[in-house]
């Protein structure tokens, strides 16, 4: 996967702005940048970590005037020699100096080769890659808080003790089939268990975070649904603070899924309106009851509106007769119009239906979607029902990615089958194989056992200039 050519990316963002900054890096940096620099001094005569004013040039004509900021391996980002190149924000102007390296030699870098190169030099772990990302992609302060976290290593490091645990009693194994008289394995079998259990219980503890932390990072994917012209729209606008949904009176309104985030206090919902669920024959209409019903398949949480004026209709009922499984929330909406005795009997309803379901823990909010009554409340509910209380939020260690989830979960496998030799009275030779698979699956994890593709394909994800 190591190139060792020379590479440059905008590491701003595209359009105009006070600063667009340039990043070279590789073995040719500071000499290429020498070329099209003219200062006070050369860069290659400059300490590492040193800036120099002057301008770029093509030939004998100026470009514009530039920052250069000097940092040399292996102590730099990429651990390769890097110039950072701060010019004026215009993108004709970036577009022209990435031009000119171009033409003298440097390549464009990949989405994410920077990062890739730091991670190939040893100076990150793919777990702290991936944080690089995060950290750029949060959107509320709990999600960058995770990243921070990951990107720090603290992840990292539960792995790598993880790691040497079990390749320590491997190797002890392979040295006492090597060499038995200077090694026993008499009372071994028993030790290892011992110490497996403390180690799947650490495996278990990082899977049990897993959930929760897809969806610090990921967001909670919410489905708004109800029939037609229940306030599913006037809802989600309200959750947004602005109109962006199309409401009116008309039934049948909302044709398409419409997608939005918002951050409350520190939960990001991914709020997905959904076309009102009702038998159609109108073929447009018809196409977006399906997608509400697929979104509903996906859904963390569903928002479930039921009319508080007109009550319970048949198309209510099987709505909810689809949500079993789910995490549900339903809204007594219009509640404001309607009187304590009729909201209390459409809950007790809901109640039923939902529990007919096998959905026991049920949350019922009255609101109105047009007023904002009992916003607050359904804020509420949904953190008390995402976020627990039992997890110390400052130093939990949370899984965030699949990826992570899918490794632990064949490493803990791996460490069962070990136990269950162990219960058999099987052979320590038998041992080291799946010892051998947890400790690989682990690896894969932090990116010592990964397959080239796969870590051409996290890298591919990520934005241009990191």
């Amino acid at each position: 996967m190591f190139e060792n050519d020379t590479i440059c990316g905008v590491a701003t963002g595209l359009g105009k702005s006070a600063i667009g900054m340039i990043r070279v890096s590789g073995p040719s940096a500071i000499s290429i940048c020498d070329g099209i620099f003219v200062g006070k001094k050369k860069l290659s005569e400059m300490g590492t970590f040193t800036a120099a004013y002057g301008k770029v040039v093509d030939g004998d004509k100026a470009i514009d005037e530039a920052i250069m900021l000097v940092m040399k391996a292996p102590h730099t980002y990429t651990t390769e020699d890097t110039v950072e190149i701060d010019l004026h924000g215009g993108s004709y102007v970036v577009r022209r100096v990435m031009q000119l390296l171009i033409e003298r030699g440097v390549r464009p870098a990949e989405p994410g080769e920077f990062t890739k190169r730091a991670f190939l030099g040893g100076r990150i772990d793919m777990v702290e890659a991936e944080a690089v990302m995060d950290v750029i992609n949060a959107e509320t302060e709990r999600s960058l808080d995770t990243s921070v976290k990951q990107l720090s290593g603290k992840l990292s490091k539960e792995i790598r003790e993880l790691r040497e645990i079990i390749l320590h009693n491997t190797a002890y194994i392979e040295s006492a089939l090597d060499d038995p008289e200077n090694y026993s394995l008499d009372g071994f079998s028993e030790e290892l268990s011992k110490e497996l259990t403390q180690v799947k219980q650490r495996i278990e503890r990082l899977l049990s975070t897993a959930d929760e932390g897809r969806i610090i990072r990921e967001g909670i994917s919410t489905a708004i649904v109800g029939r037609p012209n229940v306030g599913k729209s006037s809802l989600l606008n309200q959750l947004l603070g602005e109109e962006r949904a199309i409401v009116t009176e008309i039934e049948g309104t909302t044709r398409d899924t419409l997608e939005e985030y918002v951050d409350i206090g520190g939960v990001l919902l991914k709020l997905i309106d959904t076309a009102g669920i009702r038998n159609t024959e109108d073929v447009v209409e018809k196409i977006g009851v399906d997608k509400a019903r697929e979104v509903i398949e996906t859904a963390d949480l569903v928002l479930l509106l039921v009319d508080g004026a007109t009550g319970l209709e048949q198309e209510d009922r099987d709505i909810i007769n689809n949500l079993g499984g789910k995490r549900v929330i339903a809204l007594i909406n219009k509640s404001d119009i309607s009187t304590d005795a009729e909201n209390e009997a459409r809950a007790q309803e809901i109640r039923s239906l939902l529990a007919g379901i096998g959905i026991e823990d049920i949350t019922i909010v009255m609101t109105s979607a047009k007023t904002g009554q009992g916003l607050d409340e359904l804020k509420s509910q949904i953190r008390d029902m995402f976020y627990s209380d039992k997890i110390d939020y400052n130093n939990q260690i949370y899984i965030t990615r699949a990826r992570h989830r899918a490794g632990l979960i064949t490493a803990l496998e791996g460490l069962e089958r070990v136990q269950d030799s162990i219960d058999q009275n099987m052979g320590e030779d038998f041992l080291t194989i799946d010892l051998m698979a947890a400790y690989a699956a682990l690896g894969e994890i932090i990116g010592e056992t990964l397959e080239d593709d796969l870590a051409d394909k996290i890298f591919s994800d990520f934005c241009m200039g990191k």
